[in-house]
């Protein structure tokens, strides 16, 4: 027997066929092949593994012992590599799976349910397995490999992660209807907002550094008297009256409240755009694609 040598999955499955039709044209019949292949898969297994495993008669081949003890082992090793083919099949064609992705809270409230739900309905052998991280901890979670991927605005992506852009969006005030900021239908210049009491998230937290590095670009102080965790917070309180907030547009339209009024800033806009990101590197699978691909559908229909 050669040291070196290794059976292949065609000549085993050729030695199995063999040795249970004992004809080599049934064997080339069932594996779909010639019957000269097939000789010639199991001439290529005899040398490698230097004994002979089929005698050769008139009318049919007849197993030698060496077949006898190589047949439960080849079984084992087929059994193996068909159940591994199965687990592959039914992971690239959704029949089960895991999606596992980092979001923050808020992009989650109004990002996940639809797109949860279109899922589930589709492929519902797929779990989905939302985390749902602090701002700060968004990236850590996609470097670390905790899951897939991630939905959102890395703060400091840096090299270790590749964004796919998700959704456009900007930064916006959001006003109840009867305050005066609310009263033109033109945008609203970040120096417009000098003197104006003012909701938003807390310091260092999610977007607040891009607030404050915006309004001291414009040139403006803020008066911020509402510091928030949560964007949902920020809503229910500019609605009851207590000052506009500032916030991602996409985010302040999704509530869908009718007492809100939602005006761009400007002077400078500033984009906050949402975005797939990914490890360096690593490849999704086909249950995270497919979610990806029902979350900007779903996002094209709202």
């Amino acid at each position: 027997m050669n040291p070196k040598f290794s059976p292949t999955i065609r000549q085993l499955r050729a030695f199995l066929a063999v040795y249970q039709l004992r004809k080599l044209s049934a064997a080339a019949e069932k594996l779909y092949v010639t019957q000269s292949a097939v000789s010639m898969l199991i001439r290529q297994l005899e040398e490698g593994l230097g004994t002979r495993l089929f005698d050769r008669t008139t009318r049919s081949l007849q197993a030698t012992a060496a077949a006898d003890e190589m047949l439960p082992a080849a079984e084992r090793i087929l059994r193996d590599v068909d159940s591994l083919s199965a687990d592959f099949r039914e992971l690239s064609q959704l029949q089960r799976g895991r999606v596992c992705l980092a979001i923050t809270p808020t992009l989650a409230s109004f990002l996940m349910p639809s797109a949860i739900r279109r899922f589930g309905e589709a492929h519902p052998q797929v779990r989905v397995v939302v985390d749902d991280c602090a701002p700060d901890q968004f990236v850590s979670r996609i470097i670390g490999e905790h899951v897939d991927f991630g939905i959102g605005t890395p703060e400091r992506a840096g090299a270790e992660v590749e964004t796919q852009t998700l959704l456009r969006d900007h930064l916006s005030l959001v006003c109840a209807r009867g305050h005066p900021l609310a009263a033109s239908a033109k945008p609203v210049r970040w120096t417009e907002l000098a003197g104006h009491a003012l909701i938003t998230v807390r310091p260092g937290y999610g977007i607040r550094p891009l607030i404050d590095g915006t309004a001291a670009q414009a040139g403006v102080a803020l008066n911020v008297v509402n510091e928030v965790s949560f964007l949902s917070t920020a809503l229910w309180m500019t609605a009851s009256g207590m000052g506009p907030s500032i916030m991602p547009s996409a985010f302040a339209r999704a509530s869908g409240d009718a007492s809100l009024v939602v005006r761009s800033l400007t002077a400078p806009r500033v984009s906050r755009d949402v975005f797939v990101v990914t490890k360096r590197g690593r490849s999704l699978s086909a249950a995270s694609r497919s979610f990806i691909d029902t979350l900007r559908r779903a996002l094209k229909d709202k």
